[in-house]
């Protein structure tokens, strides 16, 4: 496999299973280093040690982070450890996501669980690591969505779903999000649905999936710099393809970013 991505510095949100481990470890095995985040710090660890048992991954091209996106707060914890640590980074991958739960379930930050897991704290963790992002020229940010945002829409005076929650909707209202913040201009970024695959996500889309290095295989293309992007671009898998109409929509862009900054709580 080519190295192509030698010395080049990823951070992968949600990295300790499923497609974000898988990503993790092909973009470790390029010679990429990777900042592998997990919720908790013990989890992090777990999947940077069974990477190295497993994996033809060197020890020294890991480096494990913790954040739980419920907690904003911890977020900004995260970015600021990123930009002391690592003040340039090549590719943040957006990835960390959770099924909606049954019920409406609302974040000691007061927002919808599955909105703020899948979006807002990615919304978020990617304005505070502008800098490192924009530090040199080809910095790019890959937001792993969903062909589920079809079906979406954003309840613009109730993102929070409190009048009327379903849980499928939350998730692909919090998929639409991610899939429109990739055409805000103020770092390039591209969006995918990296098919459906054998996840923990699994139960929304149907009963089988293809494996997760496959969906990671298309992840990784991505972040190589030799596969060259457009900003607000949206893949199916490899085929670069038209998201759902909002999602290119300049006026969709600005309200969503005017949103999630009232939301978050975030000044530029």
């Amino acid at each position: 496999m080519p190295a192509s991505l030698s010395g080049r510095t990823v951070l992968v949100t949600g990295a300790t299973t499923g497609i974000g481990y898988e990503t993790a470890r092909r973009l470790t095995e390029r010679g990429g280093i990777v900042l592998l985040h997990g919720r908790t710090a013990e989890e992090a660890r777990a999947a940077a040690e069974r990477l190295i048992a497993t994996a033809d991954v060197e020890e020294n091209r890991l480096c494990t982070l913790a954040a739980d996106f419920s907690h904003l707060e911890e977020v900004e914890l995260l970015a600021r450890r990123v930009t002391l640590e690592h003040p340039h980074l090549d590719v943040l991958v957006n990835n960390a996501a959770i099924a909606a739960p049954e019920r409406h379930t609302v974040t000691p930050d007061g927002n919808e669980l599955a909105f703020q897991v899948n979006f807002l704290a990615h919304y978020l963790l990617t304005n505070l690591l502008h800098e490192a992002l924009t530090s040199e020229p080809g910095g790019r940010v890959v937001n792993v969505s969903s062909s589920l945002h079809r079906t979406a829409s954003i309840q613009w005076n109730d993102p929070n779903r409190t009048r009327r929650y379903s849980r499928l909707a939350a998730y692909a209202q919090s998929q639409l999000a991610l899939t429109v913040f990739a055409s805000d201009p103020r770092v390039t970024a591209v969006s995918i649905h990296p098919g459906i695959c054998d996840t923990a996500l699994l139960p929304l889309y149907g009963l089988e999936g293809s494996a997760a290095t496959e969906g990671a295989a298309h992840i990784v293309r991505l972040c190589d710099p030799a596969t060259e992007i457009v900003n607000g671009a949206y893949y199916d898998r490899d085929q670069r393809v038209a998201p759902a109409a909002a999602a290119s929509e300049e006026r969709t862009v600005k309200r969503l970013h005017k949103l999630a900054d009232l939301l978050v709580g975030y000044h530029a």
